[in-house]
């Protein structure tokens, strides 16, 4: 059974804050043209590793500028988390409780008025919710956990090259900020699924015809949907039969989480962890062409920093 603190012990208890965090005096350039955390200066993606999810977790939040450089305060906060299978944190099929619980306490420190935790599952979201982990941990972290309701799809313009229009979960399009938090794993049609592929738990309809033009598909939904921030979980990662999973001998310990606004920047470097590059991916390589946004992550500033666990 996975254990969360509850939101007002959640960061005391770890010495963290949103707005400070003691991080590791290793801080290393991972990639070509990467800064160093001394120079203070903007940056394309975070990363960061140990073995304490809900500190590397804030980790990267604090790399990146800190959550009130993308919550307010009195703002309504969607967190969009994978929770789409009935499959447990080890299984690697659905984003990790403490990721999100931790992102709902750094939100609610911040000042947000609420925040909403959901996801239009595959498998029965009964099961979802409660076997994921994460409704336990991120309602204990004071965030709203709610079921979609068909009710609240709306057909609206995608503007995409292959989706004119679309139904789509109103309380994303309705936040005042969207935190997009897929977890990084195998996918048997799209290679992997990562922030692209998690939209598809934002919209209604047949999702099966997206797959008809999947690549395209997802470019147009990445274009529709503008999340303040993107974290990609990759503390356990899928590598093989997903994206639904199962067999604990497919998932590969990474404890890392990786942080960015680019969502095309995010999945680039997510495929490195399955040793690809961003170019071997459909969906990332028609994003990068339509200028929403990088895979050349060998030309961005990327910082890593290792946390220990005291």
């Amino acid at each position: 059974m996975v254990q969360e603190p509850n939101r007002r012990t959640f960061l005391r208890t770890l010495g963290l804050s949103a707005a400070s965090i003691t991080l590791s005096p290793l801080v290393e350039s991972l990639l070509p043209g990467s800064t160093s955390l001394a120079q203070n200066v903007p940056i394309d993606l975070a990363v960061a590793e140990g073995s304490s999810i809900p500190k590397i977790t804030s980790a990267v939040v604090d790399l990146m500028g800190g959550i009130k450089k993308f919550v307010s305060r009195g703002d309504i906060v969607v967190i969009k988390p994978n929770m789409a299978w009935d499959r447990k944190p080890e299984q690697a099929a659905n984003t990790n409780p403490h990721v999100v619980a931790t992102l709902v306490s750094l939100c609610l420190d911040a000042g947000a008025k609420r925040v909403k935790v959901f996801d239009h599952s595959c498998d029965d979201p009964r099961r979802c919710y409660v076997q994921s982990g994460i409704a336990h941990a991120a309602r204990k972290a004071g965030a709203e956990i709610t079921f979609v309701d068909d009710r609240k799809f709306k057909e609206m313009n995608i503007g995409g090259e292959v989706l004119k229009t679309w139904k789509i979960y109103t309380e994303v399009v309705e936040a005042d900020a969207l935190i997009n938090v897929p977890i990084a794993k195998h996918h048997s049609l799209a290679k992997l699924s990562m922030a692209m592929k998690n939209w598809m738990g934002a919209v209604g309809g047949w999702r099966g015809r997206l797959h008809w033009r999947l690549n395209q598909c997802l470019a147009d939904l990445t274009s529709f949907f503008k999340p303040s921030l993107t974290l990609l979980d990759a503390v356990r990662i899928l590598v093989n039969h997903g994206p639904q999973g199962g067999r604990l001998e497919d998932v590969k310990g990474t404890d890392m989480v990786i942080a960015g606004v680019d969502q095309i920047a995010v999945d680039s470097f997510g495929a490195t962890l399955f040793g690809m590059k961003g170019s071997d991916l459909g969906c990332v390589k028609e994003g990068h062409a339509r200028g929403l946004g990088r895979m050349d992550i060998e030309n961005l500033k990327v910082k890593r920093v290792h946390v220990p666990t005291p």
